[in-house]
């Protein structure tokens, strides 16, 4: 239990934001839920679950669902912001309207923002004067929302610029179910929680085409080098990539049934059409946005990237997913090893 309660809002009552509100009600905070539909929060506060994204979990006293967004920052100093990467900015646009004293700002959403290029953290700096903004953390890691809300062993890690502020996160967070660590690289937390959503809804692909184990394993651990390069050239520690935030967050999301960007490469991979796979998701798939913002990143760094190009063709330019598979498997030779000896080179380098 933390040492002391605290007023925390978490912006966003979808199944994740939902999932952290009641762990932070359990270690005894007052938890204000904020969500943007007043007859979803009305639900939320009268039957005390939030049947929509969890059904059949019971929340704990603690949680509190506001519609209201100022109401819900009253006397709070920070800020859980758990919605899509595209609502971001139009929820922050919000805040600077009425807020007066500076936040905390946890982000916990996964993603890159197409065109800018701007990471979820950048983006909270580009939009968010100065005088608001007391610190910036990130939350990240191998965590399905709905293993959360069941309270099964979880862990994920915090970064920050200021790591004092990645601690005090780290402390109103964790307890006996979920175990929080610190990494200072805000960068490569920020890049593997991201990019790990494009080489899931491949694996999802490569799933729904009735490939097995074999084109999993390969994509999972190609896709990590892809990661690696692209991450260390924007200023990562390739060590981070070893870690939760890298391939702890690839694994989960790569494999498991709740991940939905696996699940909406799966009917992809069964031949259904993007715009009707995401209609019928009833959740954000980040993937799809942060592949657009990948490939672009990718041209600007000259970084091979050969899964996200074919997953780009795929997307954007309607690709049949076998063909990008098979155009995947016809490449020129190469020496696995290149990757390691040059991501560690251009890192030594830089040092």
């Amino acid at each position: 239990m933390v040492k002391h309660s605290e007023k925390i809002a978490v912006l966003g009552a979808g199944s994740w934001g939902t999932a952290l509100a009641m762990v932070l009600a359990d270690n005894g905070h007052d938890v204000r839920l904020w969500g943007q539909n007043p007859d979803h929060i009305q639900r939320i506060n009268e039957e005390k679950k939030n049947e929509k994204y969890l059904p059949g979990i019971l929340l704990p006293d603690g949680i509190q669902g506001y519609s209201d967004l100022e109401d819900s920052l009253d006397s709070v100093k920070t800020i859980i912001l758990a919605v899509p990467t595209k609502a971001i900015r139009e929820v922050l646009n919000k805040i600077k309207g009425f807020a007066h004293s500076p936040f905390t700002i946890v982000h916990v959403s996964k993603g890159i923002e197409p065109d800018t290029h701007l990471r979820i953290s950048e983006m909270i700096e580009d939009e968010m004067p100065e005088s608001l903004v007391e610190d910036i953390v990130v939350l990240s890691g191998p965590s399905h929302a709905e293993e959360v809300s069941l309270r099964h062993p979880t862990t994920v890690t915090v970064s920050a610029v200021n790591m004092e502020a990645a601690k005090r996160v780290q402390d109103l967070f964790m307890n006996q179910n979920f175990r929080v660590y610190t990494n200072p690289d805000i960068v490569g937390v920020e890049i593997g929680g991201a990019l790990k959503n494009i080489i899931a809804l491949a694996a999802g692909i490569a799933d729904g085409l009735g490939y097995g184990d074999n084109a999993k394993a390969a994509l999972i651990t190609r896709g990590l080098a892809e990661i690696a390069r692209l991450g260390t050239k924007m200023g990562a520690n390739p060590l981070t990539f070893s870690g939760l935030a890298g391939i702890g967050d690839l694994i989960v999301t790569c494999t498991s049934v709740h991940s939905r960007n696996w699940r909406a490469g799966n009917m992809l991979g069964k031949g259904k059409k993007l715009e009707d796979v995401l209609s019928s998701m009833g959740m954000v798939v980040e993937g799809v946005r942060t592949t657009k913002a990948a490939y672009q990143l990718s041209q600007k760094y000259d970084v091979n990237m050969p899964i996200t190009d074919a997953l780009y063709n795929i997307l954007v330019n309607e690709e049949n997913p076998k063909d990008a598979v098979d155009r995947l498997m016809a490449r020129g030779k190469t020496n696995e090893m290149d990757d390691l000896v040059n991501i560690l080179g251009e890192r030594l380098t830089e040092e």
